[in-house]
């Protein structure tokens, strides 16, 4: 079986609003475990919290106007340096 909160009505009824600390939440969860498997002999499968993924920085990819842009600027500075003596 795996927990999962609609697995769990008497979780979700009893503390609806109200704050839980992970420790009350870890308790509950596990007295629901020994619960279901005493009263359905189930099993219950646990997963590890998985890593959070590798963020790399986003970079941004110059679009055609852009680079038409940045030519653009490029020939307007060329012209600003040949008219100065």
């Amino acid at each position: 079986m795996h927990l999962m909160q609609r697995d769990l009505p008497e979780l979700i009824s009893t503390h609806t609003g109200s704050t839980v600390t992970k420790e009350e939440l870890r308790a509950e969860l596990e007295r629901q475990e020994q619960r279901y498997k005493e009263v359905y002999g189930g099993e219950v499968t646990t997963y590890a919290a998985q890593p959070e993924p590798e963020r790399k920085p986003w970079r941004k990819r110059a679009t055609v106007q852009d680079q038409a842009f940045t030519q653009e600027l490029q020939k307007m500075e060329k012209e600003l340096k040949a008219e100065e003596p």
